[in-house]
């Protein structure tokens, strides 16, 4: 059973972000470090296992903002703040919580934004833009209607008017951009290939020091779902 339809079984229309990452990694995303954990205790040690600083961040069929819902704790650098993050959700969030997503930190000052969008009766659209929590106000995107290629993803890329973002920046490396061209060509791929998904957006995906990239959070809506 995928996990879409693991949560189509469950009557959930969205993937938690564990979940939205796995269906990432498996068409070619960047993998990150993680683990899921149902008590304080599990927590703890998905995070020793994967390496202080952390980011712990709560889960639920109800939270789909969860940086304005509180459910986000970041560089969290001991077993006591992971404990602390825990507790602090599990009375601010109640029912809503289902469990954390415990991840590692990753580097870099450069943020995208990929995603995916389906219209009613229409081929879906994959978009990149600049990311981060000003990319409603930056509102620098391009689109492209899937399937897209490697060269037509180039082309989107080099579409934002702050494509310079992709160029090397104050002593970090150039971005990787066969990989920037392999997600978003996966992205396009992904909503074929599955045409309950009716959105995705990977905000932000972070551009690291050596140009590597990092998909840092994913929601994926799928059909009837509201974002």
């Amino acid at each position: 059973m995928t996990v879409i339809e693991k949560a189509l079984a469950e009557d959930r229309r969205m993937l938690n972000e564990y979940e939205a990452r796995q269906l990432l990694a498996a068409y070619g995303f960047p993998a990150m470090r993680e683990g899921l954990a149902v008590s304080a205790e599990d927590a703890v040690n998905a995070a020793e296992a994967i390496g202080f600083p952390v980011a712990v961040k709560a889960y639920g069929r109800d939270l789909l903002h969860k940086t304005e819902a509180g459910a986000v704790f970041l560089n969290v650098a001991d077993a006591a703040g992971v404990r602390g993050a825990y507790a602090h959700m599990e009375k601010s969030l109640g029912r809503r919580m289902e469990g954390v997503v415990v991840s590692e930190m990753v580097p870099g000052r450069r943020e995208l934004v990929m995603g995916l969008h389906r219209e009613a009766g229409f081929s879906p659209c994959v978009m990149i833009g600049i990311g981060g929590v000003m990319a409603e106000i930056i509102n620098d995107t391009a689109f492209r209607v899937a399937p897209i290629d490697a060269a037509e993803a180039l082309d989107m890329a080099l579409d934002l008017r702050a494509r310079d973002i992709f160029g090397p920046f104050r002593g970090e490396a150039a971005a990787d951009m066969d990989a920037v061209c392999r997600c978003l060509a996966a992205m396009g791929k992904i909503g074929l290939d599955f045409p309950e998904i009716s959105e995705i957006d990977v905000n932000p995906v972070i551009i690291g020091p050596d140009g590597t990239l990092s998909a840092v959070d994913a929601l994926v809506v799928l059909e009837g779902g509201e974002k």
